[in-house]
Parts: structure tokens; C-alpha cells; sequence
């Protein structure tokens, strides 16, 4: 129901309650007013018919002040008998007897008294004067003098009784007012808080609908507003994001043609120095070879950072191909193999025999286990094992491949941020191998999880979908895994 609709229901309201009290009050009070006239007439007129009968009667009565001790209680204050020459022969005051009134002065009907009321009273008296006529002859009148006390005071409960109810709706108004304005005026300012913490750059608010007037359809059309600002912000940030990548890209190509035509000579350099000079040094044979071997290995290093700012600023290509997992982690085992030995650290494998073959990218899928094995062995300063393990859910049959190191973990804090690109925490890091790992398991439908603790090591989880996994023999899979380019020299050139 609309605002608009409510105060207008509110206001008819009160108004149809107030007019049906006031009605029934002036009801009440005009059955009172028409039944005291009532019985006032009726005593009136048996003052009239005592009267007419003292009048025409020889012999004196005193029924007059006796009926009068009745008839006080119906406003009549006094009675008095007067001939035709104006003298008051009967009277219930017997004090008024034998007074005279003057006749031209005795106006007939209910007149205001001239006289006072007496007794204290504050209300105004009236003069009834009835004519006594029996026949033809007149013999006298009948004065009352009438105090209308009991029709005013039925007049003045009625005023009051209509004022208060009067009063009594006003304040129920105000008190339902006041009501309403709280309860329309909460939820405003709750909006407008919103509002002013959606302006603050927080688009997690949401506006809560609580009715379905104008106000809710403002809530409505508030998180409507919302949604839209986080579409938008979602839009920028991936403009941001395939900007900065069209950027990446371009220094990837400047680095490629920059860096890796020199580092290649220097490689095939240091193998043409290795041939020469170690036939010709034998004494120094170890030294010089072990100073080639570091500096090839050096160039390596460059070389895979080169790798990595291409990797990820291009565009992934999949070339999908059956492999078997066992023989994949072979071949990333034997190019980090030199690397692991020199650390004292060693590979465990948990990969079951029947596992089936999997339909991936070897060389990138590769790339992959060479970046969980690198950044385990960089957590393990002081050597250690690397666990790598493969399960294919039964419920799902989805393939569950784990990189678990016991090293020195990751920041809680740092948790959510380990795959944003250009994120690391060691001095010659790029950041860049987690966030193209990531790219590579997202191009093959998959995900990755991260659990860690401080000090006691991290496991990396990727789960690549039941797609994936490819039905082949043992057969197979061994004629696949022959097919995979092999050699230290294939990690660089990816």
C-alpha cells in the first residue's frame, strides 16, 4: 500500500471516529434533554392543575408548599395564585400571600423573571403565567417561577462530554502521529545512512525491504543502484586488468627480444668455453665447471622470469593432449632435479598406479608443477620434503592434484593475495608464477586451493574438472607420456 494511501485511510479514519463519537454523544444527550422536558412538563402541569384547583376552590390548602418540596427537584422555585385584581391570595411561599402584582405588567407565557432567583443560584429564573379560565369567566392566574437548572446542567455535561471526546481524538491522533512519523522516519534514516556509506566507496550495503510503499520501492531501487555500482566497478577493474595485460604484453615482447637473444649467446657461450677449456685444465676441471654450471644456471633463473612476463601478458593456447600425471611430475622433477639436490630437499610422490590419463596442456600444466616445486623449495630455507599427490574424487570425479611442503607457511593475510599478479614476499620475486599457474588451471576448467599455517608448511590443491580425466589404457598412457618433449632446455623455452 502506498504512503499517500496509508495518511489518507489515517485521516478518514479518525475523522468517520470522531464525527460517529460526537454523534453518539449528542444522541445521549438529546434523550436526556427530551425526557427531563419531559418530566419538568409533567410537574409543571400538576403545578398548574393544584393551582386552578386551590383557585377555584373556597377553602384555603396547603398543598401547594407541600407539592412544592417535590417539585424543587424539577427547577420549579415557586408557585403563587393571583385574582383578577392582582392580589396573591394562594401562594407556596406563604409569605407572598396577600402581595400585590400588577396585572398590565404580568406578561403571559414563559418570560425571564424580573426578580432574582434566590437560593444562591447563578442561572437566570422565568416567570410561567397561565390564565385561570372556566367557562367564559376568567378568575385569576397562575404564576411559577422556574429555575432551568436541570436542562442546563444536561446542556453543560453534554459540552463537556462532547469536548472531551473531542479532545480524547485529537490526542490519539497526535500519539498515532507520532507513531507513524517514527516508524517511516527509521527506515529514511537508515537509508540515508546507507546511502552515505555507498558514497563512501562501501558497495557491500544493502538496503533492507521492509514494506511496500514508496519507501520500499526506494530500498528496492537503492540496491538495484547498488548492484549496478559494483557491476561497474567489476567493468573498471577488468579494463584495469586487460589494460595493465596489454602492457605486460608489450614489455613482455621488449624483454623477449631485449634479454633472451643475449641470454641464449650466453648460454651456448658458456657450453663453447665448457668444451675448450675443461680438456685443457685438468687440475682446475671441477672449479670450471662448477663456475659454468652456476652460471648457466643463473642465465636459467633469467631466462624463466623472461618466461613468466611473457606467459603472462599473451593470450593461453591450449594444445591438449592425453598425458599420464606420473610420468608429467617425471619430467618437472628431472629439470628441478639439480635445484632439489643442491638444497637437501626430496620428492615424495603419493600418485595412485591407476590413475587415468588426463587430457591437459603438458607443457603448461608443466610450467605449473615447476612453480608449486619452486615456491616450496623457496619456503624450505633449511631443506625438507615436497609431497605431490593425485586423487580423482569418487562422488564428483573430479582430480585433485596436491602440492604439500613443510616449510614456513603464508600469513593469514596474506592468503587471498597470493595469487594477485605482482604479489610476492622474497626480495627477487617477480610475483608473477602463482598468477599464471592460476591463469593456466582456469583455462582448464579448474580451480586451485591454498591451506596454510604459519610455521607449519602449505598445501596448494589443484582440482581440474571430471572433463579432464581421460578414459585410455595403461597402454596408452605410456605411448602419451613418450610423446612429451623432454630436458632441462624445455622449461626455458616454454
Amino acid at each position: 500500500m502506498k504512503l499517500n494511501t496509508k495518511l489518507v485511510m489515517i485521516m478518514l479514519t479518525m475523522l468517520v471516529v470522531a464525527t460517529l463519537i460526537l454523534f453518539v454523544l449528542n444522541q445521549f444527550s438529546q434523550n436526556d434533554l427530551v425526557q427531563e422536558i419531559q418530566e419538568s412538563s409533567t410537574v409543571v402541569s400538576k403545578a398548574i392543575q393544584l393551582s386552578v384547583e386551590d383557585l377555584t376552590s373556597e377553602e384555603e390548602s396547603t398543598r401547594l408548599s407541600e407539592y412544592l418540596s417535590h417539585a424543587k427537584n424539577k427547577g420549579i422555585n415557586e408557585i403563587n395564585i393571583i385574582n383578577n385584581e392582582g392580589e396573591i391570595i394562594n401562594s407556596s411561599d406563604p409569605a407572598q400571600v396577600g402581595k400585590k402584582r400588577e396585572i398590565k405588567k404580568l406578561e403571559k407565557g414563559l418570560k425571564a423573571s424580573r426578580r432574582g432567583g434566590g437560593g444562591g443560584s447563578s442561572l437566570k429564573p422565568y416567570d410561567l403565567v397561565v390564565p385561570v379560565i372556566v367557562g367564559d369567566e376568567q378568575l385569576g392566574y397562575v404564576q411559577i417561577n422556574l429555575l432551568l437548572d436541570n436542562i442546563r446542567d444536561i446542556q453543560h455535561a453534554n459540552f463537556v462530554r462532547r469536548l472531551s471526546a473531542t479532545v480524547l481524538v485529537f490526542m490519539g491522533g497526535m500519539i498515532l502521529i507520532i507513531f507513524l512519523a517514527r516508524r517511516y522516519t527509521n527506515p529514511i534514516h537508515r537509508l540515508a545512512t546507507g546511502v552515505n556509506n555507498v558514497s563512501a566507496g562501501d558497495l557491500s550495503v544493502t538496503f533492507e525491504v521492509e514494506s511496500g510503499d514508496e519507501i520500499g520501492e526506494l530500498a528496492e531501487n537503492l540496491n538495484e543502484m547498488v548492484k549496478k555500482l559494483k557491476e561497474k566497478e567489476l567493468l573498471e577493474k577488468r579494463l584495469y586488468e586487460a589494460e595493465h595485460l596489454s602492457k605486460v604484453g608489450q614489455l613482455a615482447a621488449g624483454i623477449a627480444h631485449e634479454i633472451r637473444n643475449p641470454l641464449n649467446y650466453i648460454s651456448l657461450a658458456i657450453d663453447h668455453l665448457k668444451s675448450e677449456l675443461l680438456p685443457s685444465c685438468p687440475g682446475k676441471g671441477g672449479e670450471l665447471e662448477a663456475i659454468a654450471n652456476n652460471i648457466k644456471e643463473e642465465v636459467r633463473k633469467a631466462n624463466y622470469m623472461v618466461l613468466n612476463f611473457m606467459n603472462y601478458g599473451r593470450p593461453l593456447k591450449l594444445k591438449l593432449q592425453q598425458v599420464c600425471y606420473a610420468d608429467l611430475v617425471d619430467k618437472a622433477i628431472r629439470i628441478m632435479q639439480d635445484r632439489l639436490t643442491e638444497r637437501s630437499m626430496q620428492v615424495v610422490r603419493e600418485i595412485p598406479a591407476d590413475l587415468p590419463a588426463m587430457q591437459i596442456d603438458p607443457e603448461l600444466m608443466r610450467n605449473c608443477l615447476c612453480n608449486f616445486i619452486s615456491n616450496s623449495m623457496q619456503a624450505m630455507t633449511d631443506g625438507g620434503t615436497i609431497t605431490l599427490g593425485a586423487a580423482v574424487d569418487p562422488e564428483t570425479g573430479e582430480c585433485r592434484l596436491s602440492f604439500r611442503d613443510s616449510g614456513v607457511g603464508i600469513d593469514e593475510q596474506d592468503l587471498e593475495k597470493v595469487f594477485q599478479p605482482y604479489f610476492t614476499t622474497r626480495e627477487a620475486g617477480i610475483g608473477l608464477g602463482l598468477a599464471i599457474t592460476e591463469r593456466i588451471v582456469k583455462e582448464h576448467g579448474g580451480r586451485i586451493c591454498v591451506e596454510s599455517r604459519k610455521g607449519e608448511g602449505t598445501t596448494f590443491t589443484v582440482i581440474l574438472p571430471a572433463g579432464a580425466l581421460a578414459v585410455a589404457s595403461t597402454e596408452e598412457n605410456g605411448r602419451q607420456a613418450k610423446l612429451l618433449p623432454g630436458g632441462p632446455d624445455d622449461a626455458a623455452g616454454n
